[in-house]
């Protein structure tokens, strides 16, 4: 059976937001439900969504996993974003880690090098 994901982020200024996740993601979002609310889709069936709900916003935590993730790491600093933090695991799996401006986490993992 196939997986979907729609995984949700919440914000508390939306276009503040949405012009960071544009530069982190290097997309414009897939499509736009409503005023206070962008999705991107990551890959087939699988989606990334923000919503402005100051009240909750900061509190997120998402990872995605790529296959090269030192390219991805390169394209996002060519748009003006730097990680907060860089880990490599025991097991060699490395994980670069970028916080919106409300402090939810972003994370980028990859297969060790």
């Amino acid at each position: 059976m196939p997986i979907d994901l729609f995984a949700g982020i919440y914000v508390s200024d939306y276009e503040a937001a949405k012009a960071w996740y544009v530069r982190v993601l290097g997309s414009e979002p897939a499509f736009l439900p409503s005023d206070t609310e962008a999705v991107w889709e990551l890959a087939e069936h699988r989606y990334l969504y923000i919503q402005q709900n100051a009240e909750h916003a900061g509190h997120a935590v998402q990872t995605i996993l790529v296959d090269d993730l030192d390219a991805r790491v390169d394209r996002i600093a060519d748009r003006g974003i730097e990680p907060v933090k860089r880990e490599t695991y025991p097991n060699g799996m490395r994980k670069v880690l970028y916080r919106d401006p409300d402090g939810n986490e972003i994370g980028y993992g990859g297969a060790p090098l």
